[in-house]
Protein backbone atom coordinates (compact mmCIF):
# COMPACT_ATOMS: atom_id res chain seq x y z
CA UNK A 1 0.00 0.00 0.00
CA UNK A 2 1.74 3.29 -0.89
CA UNK A 3 2.13 5.40 2.22
CA UNK A 4 1.88 9.42 2.52
CA UNK A 5 3.05 12.12 5.25
CA UNK A 6 0.65 13.42 7.68
CA UNK A 7 0.93 15.90 10.58
CA UNK A 8 -0.52 13.72 14.08
CA UNK A 9 -0.96 14.57 17.49
CA UNK A 10 -0.57 11.79 20.13
CA UNK A 11 -0.85 13.00 23.12
CA UNK A 12 -3.33 15.80 24.70
CA UNK A 13 -2.63 19.62 23.71
CA UNK A 14 0.44 17.96 22.27
CA UNK A 15 2.80 19.31 19.25
CA UNK A 16 2.17 18.18 15.99
CA UNK A 17 4.57 15.28 14.72
CA UNK A 18 4.91 14.37 11.29
CA UNK A 19 4.57 10.69 10.43
CA UNK A 20 4.56 7.81 7.95
CA UNK A 21 1.24 6.20 7.48
CA UNK A 22 -0.75 4.30 4.91
CA UNK A 23 -2.46 6.54 1.93
CA UNK A 24 -6.46 6.49 2.12
CA UNK A 25 -8.14 4.64 -0.31
CA UNK A 26 -11.76 5.58 -1.17
CA UNK A 27 -14.98 3.51 -0.48
CA UNK A 28 -17.39 3.55 -3.39
CA UNK A 29 -18.48 6.58 -2.74
CA UNK A 30 -15.70 8.62 -1.66
CA UNK A 31 -13.03 10.46 -2.97
CA UNK A 32 -9.31 10.51 -2.60
CA UNK A 33 -8.06 14.27 -2.38
CA UNK A 34 -4.40 15.49 -2.66
CA UNK A 35 -4.37 18.23 -0.28
CA UNK A 36 -2.39 21.46 -1.78
CA UNK A 37 -3.95 23.57 1.23
CA UNK A 38 -5.59 23.60 4.59
CA UNK A 39 -6.14 26.56 6.91
CA UNK A 40 -5.02 26.91 10.34
CA UNK A 41 -7.88 27.38 12.85
CA UNK A 42 -6.62 30.05 15.63
CA UNK A 43 -8.87 27.65 18.29
CA UNK A 44 -7.22 24.14 17.22
CA UNK A 45 -5.39 24.37 20.31
CA UNK A 46 -8.11 24.66 22.52
CA UNK A 47 -9.56 21.47 20.89
CA UNK A 48 -6.79 19.54 20.90
CA UNK A 49 -6.46 19.86 24.29
CA UNK A 50 -10.40 18.05 24.52
CA UNK A 51 -9.06 14.91 25.79
CA UNK A 52 -10.20 12.83 29.19
CA UNK A 53 -11.21 14.95 32.27
CA UNK A 54 -11.01 18.26 30.20
CA UNK A 55 -13.21 17.06 27.10
CA UNK A 56 -16.02 18.66 26.04
CA UNK A 57 -16.13 18.03 22.86
CA UNK A 58 -16.12 14.82 20.65
CA UNK A 59 -12.70 15.15 19.28
CA UNK A 60 -11.07 12.25 16.76
CA UNK A 61 -8.93 9.07 19.00
CA UNK A 62 -4.91 10.03 19.28
CA UNK A 63 -3.02 9.99 17.76
CA UNK A 64 -5.38 12.28 15.47
CA UNK A 65 -4.96 14.36 11.63
CA UNK A 66 -6.52 18.07 12.26
CA UNK A 67 -6.89 20.03 9.65
CA UNK A 68 -10.47 21.72 9.15
CA UNK A 69 -10.59 23.54 6.03
CA UNK A 70 -8.71 21.45 2.88
CA UNK A 71 -8.52 21.87 -0.57
CA UNK A 72 -6.59 20.05 -3.22
CA UNK A 73 -7.04 17.73 -6.82
CA UNK A 74 -9.18 14.78 -6.76
CA UNK A 75 -6.54 11.94 -7.75
CA UNK A 76 -9.47 8.80 -7.00
CA UNK A 77 -13.04 8.38 -7.00
CA UNK A 78 -14.95 5.65 -5.64
CA UNK A 79 -16.79 3.39 -8.58
CA UNK A 80 -20.28 4.53 -7.32
CA UNK A 81 -19.32 8.49 -7.98
CA UNK A 82 -20.64 10.17 -10.49
CA UNK A 83 -19.79 13.75 -11.56
CA UNK A 84 -16.14 13.79 -10.17
CA UNK A 85 -13.21 12.83 -12.02
CA UNK A 86 -9.36 12.69 -11.33
CA UNK A 87 -8.09 16.13 -12.02
CA UNK A 88 -11.20 18.11 -10.43
CA UNK A 89 -9.94 21.25 -8.24
CA UNK A 90 -12.15 20.80 -4.91
CA UNK A 91 -12.83 22.43 -1.86
CA UNK A 92 -13.71 19.70 1.29
CA UNK A 93 -16.85 20.94 3.44
CA UNK A 94 -15.56 19.08 6.16
CA UNK A 95 -19.37 18.96 7.44
CA UNK A 96 -20.20 15.07 8.02
CA UNK A 97 -23.83 13.66 8.91
CA UNK A 98 -25.04 10.22 9.70
CA UNK A 99 -26.86 9.62 6.69
CA UNK A 100 -30.10 8.18 7.71
CA UNK A 101 -31.12 10.03 11.18
CA UNK A 102 -34.82 12.18 10.30
CA UNK A 103 -32.38 15.49 9.90
CA UNK A 104 -30.01 13.48 7.23
CA UNK A 105 -33.72 12.22 5.75
CA UNK A 106 -35.11 15.75 5.64
CA UNK A 107 -31.74 16.91 4.01
CA UNK A 108 -30.79 18.99 6.72
CA UNK A 109 -27.54 17.33 7.62
CA UNK A 110 -26.09 19.69 9.77
CA UNK A 111 -29.06 19.28 12.37
CA UNK A 112 -27.99 15.59 12.51
CA UNK A 113 -27.44 14.19 15.98
CA UNK A 114 -23.98 12.98 14.58
CA UNK A 115 -22.98 16.22 12.84
CA UNK A 116 -19.15 15.92 12.99
CA UNK A 117 -16.40 18.01 11.79
CA UNK A 118 -14.00 16.16 9.46
CA UNK A 119 -10.41 17.24 11.25
CA UNK A 120 -11.73 18.95 13.95
CA UNK A 121 -14.73 18.41 16.57
CA UNK A 122 -17.84 17.04 16.73
CA UNK A 123 -21.03 17.33 18.68
CA UNK A 124 -22.34 14.10 20.42
CA UNK A 125 -20.87 10.76 21.28
CA UNK A 126 -22.12 9.19 17.46
CA UNK A 127 -19.24 11.42 16.46
CA UNK A 128 -16.55 8.65 16.98
CA UNK A 129 -17.96 6.32 14.56
CA UNK A 130 -17.60 9.69 11.85
CA UNK A 131 -14.15 10.15 13.12
CA UNK A 132 -13.37 6.67 12.22
CA UNK A 133 -15.32 6.50 8.51
CA UNK A 134 -13.16 9.82 7.93
CA UNK A 135 -9.84 10.88 9.96
CA UNK A 136 -8.18 12.29 7.47
CA UNK A 137 -7.99 16.18 8.54
CA UNK A 138 -6.21 18.88 6.15
CA UNK A 139 -2.42 18.29 8.15
CA UNK A 140 -2.28 15.52 5.62
CA UNK A 141 -0.95 14.41 1.75
CA UNK A 142 -4.28 13.09 0.65
CA UNK A 143 -7.84 12.34 2.42
CA UNK A 144 -10.83 10.47 1.58
CA UNK A 145 -14.34 12.22 2.00
CA UNK A 146 -17.78 11.74 0.39
CA UNK A 147 -18.40 12.86 -3.07
CA UNK A 148 -21.64 14.93 -2.14
CA UNK A 149 -19.07 16.23 0.25
CA UNK A 150 -17.69 18.91 -2.35
CA UNK A 151 -17.35 22.22 -3.42
CA UNK A 152 -15.88 22.30 -7.21
CA UNK A 153 -13.41 25.41 -7.30
CA UNK A 154 -13.22 27.49 -10.14
CA UNK A 155 -10.16 28.75 -11.77
CA UNK A 156 -10.67 32.22 -10.06
CA UNK A 157 -10.14 30.59 -6.45
CA UNK A 158 -6.50 29.45 -5.38
CA UNK A 159 -6.33 26.30 -2.98
CA UNK A 160 -5.29 29.25 -0.54
CA UNK A 161 -8.51 31.16 -0.50
CA UNK A 162 -10.44 27.84 -0.96
CA UNK A 163 -8.69 26.98 2.67
CA UNK A 164 -10.99 30.34 4.31
CA UNK A 165 -14.18 28.67 3.14
CA UNK A 166 -15.11 27.41 6.95
CA UNK A 167 -15.22 30.99 7.95
CA UNK A 168 -16.63 32.27 4.66
CA UNK A 169 -19.23 29.74 4.65
CA UNK A 170 -20.24 30.32 8.22
CA UNK A 171 -20.67 34.44 7.43
CA UNK A 172 -22.70 33.11 4.16
CA UNK A 173 -25.52 31.39 5.70
CA UNK A 174 -25.47 33.49 8.86
CA UNK A 175 -25.97 36.25 6.10
CA UNK A 176 -28.95 34.45 4.28
CA UNK A 177 -30.67 33.56 7.77
CA UNK A 178 -30.60 37.13 8.17
CA UNK A 179 -32.40 38.22 5.10
CA UNK A 180 -28.65 40.12 3.46
CA UNK A 181 -29.56 41.18 -0.20
CA UNK A 182 -30.01 43.78 -2.88
CA UNK A 183 -31.76 47.12 -0.46
CA UNK A 184 -31.00 45.52 2.73
CA UNK A 185 -28.67 47.19 5.23
CA UNK A 186 -26.11 45.21 7.77
CA UNK A 187 -24.27 45.96 10.84
CA UNK A 188 -21.36 43.57 11.30
CA UNK A 189 -19.93 43.29 14.76
CA UNK A 190 -16.35 42.50 14.90
CA UNK A 191 -15.95 43.62 11.19
CA UNK A 192 -11.86 43.67 11.49
CA UNK A 193 -12.22 39.55 12.57
CA UNK A 194 -11.63 36.42 10.54
CA UNK A 195 -15.56 36.05 10.17
CA UNK A 196 -16.22 39.63 9.94
CA UNK A 197 -14.17 40.12 7.19
CA UNK A 198 -15.12 37.38 5.57
CA UNK A 199 -18.93 38.69 6.27
CA UNK A 200 -18.21 42.09 4.72
CA UNK A 201 -16.66 40.64 1.66
CA UNK A 202 -19.81 38.42 1.06
CA UNK A 203 -22.25 41.20 1.97
CA UNK A 204 -20.66 43.44 -0.64
CA UNK A 205 -20.99 40.16 -3.04
CA UNK A 206 -24.83 40.06 -2.05
CA UNK A 207 -25.58 43.33 -3.08
CA UNK A 208 -26.19 44.87 0.40
CA UNK A 209 -26.60 48.75 0.05
CA UNK A 210 -25.15 49.70 3.51
CA UNK A 211 -22.64 47.48 5.67
CA UNK A 212 -22.00 48.85 9.11
CA UNK A 213 -18.64 47.43 10.62
CA UNK A 214 -18.03 47.74 14.39
CA UNK A 215 -14.88 46.48 15.88
CA UNK A 216 -12.06 47.64 18.23
CA UNK A 217 -9.15 48.52 16.30
CA UNK A 218 -9.32 51.40 14.32
CA UNK A 219 -6.17 51.05 11.42
CA UNK A 220 -8.11 47.33 10.89
CA UNK A 221 -11.21 49.00 10.60
CA UNK A 222 -10.29 51.60 7.94
CA UNK A 223 -8.41 49.18 6.04
CA UNK A 224 -11.97 47.33 6.20
CA UNK A 225 -13.90 50.95 5.15
CA UNK A 226 -11.48 51.07 2.34
CA UNK A 227 -12.58 48.29 0.21
CA UNK A 228 -15.73 50.04 -0.63
CA UNK A 229 -15.74 53.30 1.08
CA UNK A 230 -18.78 54.49 -0.94
CA UNK A 231 -21.22 51.23 1.05
CA UNK A 232 -18.99 49.92 4.02
CA UNK A 233 -18.98 52.45 7.07
CA UNK A 234 -17.32 51.46 10.45
CA UNK A 235 -17.84 52.34 14.17
CA UNK A 236 -14.80 51.74 16.49
CA UNK A 237 -16.12 50.31 20.09
CA UNK A 238 -16.50 52.76 22.12
CA UNK A 239 -16.78 55.81 20.10
CA UNK A 240 -20.37 56.23 19.78
CA UNK A 241 -23.26 53.97 21.22
CA UNK A 242 -23.92 51.44 18.43
CA UNK A 243 -27.88 52.14 18.55
CA UNK A 244 -27.41 55.79 18.13
CA UNK A 245 -25.08 55.52 15.54
CA UNK A 246 -26.56 52.97 13.30
CA UNK A 247 -29.62 54.86 13.67
CA UNK A 248 -28.36 57.51 12.46
CA UNK A 249 -27.00 56.22 9.27
CA UNK A 250 -30.32 54.62 8.37
CA UNK A 251 -32.28 57.82 8.91
CA UNK A 252 -33.26 56.74 11.83
CA UNK A 253 -34.91 53.54 11.03
CA UNK A 254 -32.40 50.97 12.27
CA UNK A 255 -30.38 48.13 10.57
CA UNK A 256 -32.35 45.41 8.52
CA UNK A 257 -29.40 42.99 10.20
CA UNK A 258 -27.13 41.99 12.07
CA UNK A 259 -24.36 39.62 12.15
CA UNK A 260 -22.43 38.60 15.43
CA UNK A 261 -19.31 36.98 14.72
CA UNK A 262 -18.37 38.07 18.57
CA UNK A 263 -16.53 34.70 19.45
CA UNK A 264 -16.01 33.00 23.15
CA UNK A 265 -14.91 35.80 26.08
CA UNK A 266 -16.12 38.30 24.48
CA UNK A 267 -18.74 40.34 26.76
CA UNK A 268 -22.41 39.85 26.54
CA UNK A 269 -23.01 43.96 26.20
CA UNK A 270 -21.36 43.92 22.61
CA UNK A 271 -24.28 41.35 21.46
CA UNK A 272 -26.44 43.89 23.51
CA UNK A 273 -25.85 46.50 21.89
CA UNK A 274 -25.64 45.63 18.59
CA UNK A 275 -29.55 44.46 19.15
CA UNK A 276 -30.19 47.97 19.89
CA UNK A 277 -29.03 48.71 15.99
CA UNK A 278 -31.95 46.33 14.44
CA UNK A 279 -35.02 48.10 13.09
CA UNK A 280 -38.64 46.77 13.94
CA UNK A 281 -38.87 43.07 12.55
CA UNK A 282 -34.63 42.94 12.38
CA UNK A 283 -32.87 39.84 12.66
CA UNK A 284 -29.65 39.03 14.82
CA UNK A 285 -27.86 36.13 13.72
CA UNK A 286 -24.93 34.84 15.81
CA UNK A 287 -22.19 33.01 14.22
CA UNK A 288 -19.30 33.95 16.83
CA UNK A 289 -20.31 31.85 20.03
CA UNK A 290 -20.35 34.33 22.14
CA UNK A 291 -20.71 32.64 24.97
CA UNK A 292 -21.43 34.85 28.14
CA UNK A 293 -25.04 34.94 29.47
CA UNK A 294 -27.48 37.48 28.69
CA UNK A 295 -30.34 39.08 30.28
CA UNK A 296 -32.65 40.06 27.48
CA UNK A 297 -35.72 42.22 27.54
CA UNK A 298 -38.27 39.32 25.54
CA UNK A 299 -41.16 41.49 25.98
CA UNK A 300 -39.26 44.51 24.03
CA UNK A 301 -37.73 42.29 21.85
CA UNK A 302 -41.39 40.40 21.40
CA UNK A 303 -43.18 44.34 20.60
CA UNK A 304 -40.35 45.26 17.73
CA UNK A 305 -40.70 41.63 16.29
CA UNK A 306 -36.80 41.37 16.19
CA UNK A 307 -35.48 37.70 16.03
CA UNK A 308 -32.38 36.31 17.13
CA UNK A 309 -30.96 32.96 15.14
CA UNK A 310 -28.49 30.87 15.87
CA UNK A 311 -26.41 29.52 12.70
CA UNK A 312 -23.65 26.62 12.85
CA UNK A 313 -21.92 26.10 9.45
CA UNK A 314 -22.74 26.26 5.96
CA UNK A 315 -24.19 23.17 3.19
CA UNK A 316 -22.05 21.77 -0.01
CA UNK A 317 -24.81 24.26 -1.91
CA UNK A 318 -23.88 27.63 -0.38
CA UNK A 319 -20.10 26.50 -0.59
CA UNK A 320 -20.52 26.37 -4.16
CA UNK A 321 -22.51 29.68 -4.29
CA UNK A 322 -19.70 31.12 -3.02
CA UNK A 323 -16.95 29.42 -5.78
CA UNK A 324 -19.59 31.05 -7.98
CA UNK A 325 -19.73 34.36 -7.05
CA UNK A 326 -15.87 34.19 -7.06
CA UNK A 327 -15.52 33.36 -10.48
CA UNK A 328 -18.17 36.06 -11.58
CA UNK A 329 -16.19 38.59 -9.52
CA UNK A 330 -18.48 39.69 -7.60
CA UNK A 331 -16.76 37.96 -4.05
CA UNK A 332 -13.59 39.35 -3.76
CA UNK A 333 -11.25 37.25 -2.16
CA UNK A 334 -7.58 39.01 -2.99
CA UNK A 335 -7.43 40.77 -0.08
CA UNK A 336 -6.04 37.68 1.83
CA UNK A 337 -2.88 37.66 2.63
CA UNK A 338 -1.29 33.89 3.04
CA UNK A 339 0.70 33.03 5.05
CA UNK A 340 2.17 29.63 3.91
CA UNK A 341 3.77 27.13 5.97
CA UNK A 342 5.04 23.64 5.34
CA UNK A 343 3.21 20.29 7.10
CA UNK A 344 6.39 19.87 8.67
CA UNK A 345 5.90 23.57 9.69
CA UNK A 346 2.73 22.76 11.39
CA UNK A 347 3.23 23.72 15.16
CA UNK A 348 4.68 27.07 14.13
CA UNK A 349 1.74 27.68 11.02
CA UNK A 350 -0.29 27.40 14.48
CA UNK A 351 1.53 29.65 16.77
CA UNK A 352 1.28 32.18 14.04
CA UNK A 353 -2.56 31.75 13.79
CA UNK A 354 -2.57 32.28 17.32
CA UNK A 355 -0.67 35.29 17.42
CA UNK A 356 -2.09 37.01 14.48
CA UNK A 357 -4.07 40.07 14.21
CA UNK A 358 -7.11 40.57 12.43
CA UNK A 359 -8.84 38.74 9.54
CA UNK A 360 -6.83 39.85 6.57
CA UNK A 361 -4.10 37.44 7.22
CA UNK A 362 -4.95 33.62 6.37
CA UNK A 363 -2.48 31.17 7.61
CA UNK A 364 -1.96 27.72 5.54
CA UNK A 365 -0.36 24.61 5.75
CA UNK A 366 0.05 22.87 2.29
CA UNK A 367 1.46 19.29 2.99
Amino acid sequence: MASMNAARVHTPGGAFQVDEIDRPVPRPHDVAIAIKAAGVVPNLRNVMSNYGDRSYLTVPELPAIYGLDAAGVVEEVGEMVTGIVPGDRVYINPGRSCGSCHACRSLDAINCTAFTFQGYFGFGPASKEVYRNYPYGGFSQYATAPANGLVKLPDAVSFEQAARFGYLGTAYSGLIKAGVGPGRTVLINGASGTLGLGAVLLALAMGATRILGVARNKELLERVRAIDPSRIFVLSSGEEPVGEWAHRLTDGIGVDAVLDTMGPGAPAQVMMDAIEALRRGGRLVDVGGMNAPMSLNMHQLMCAQVSLIGSLWFTVAEGQDMAAMAAAGTLDLSVFEHRLFSLDQANEALATAEKRVGGFVNVVVKP
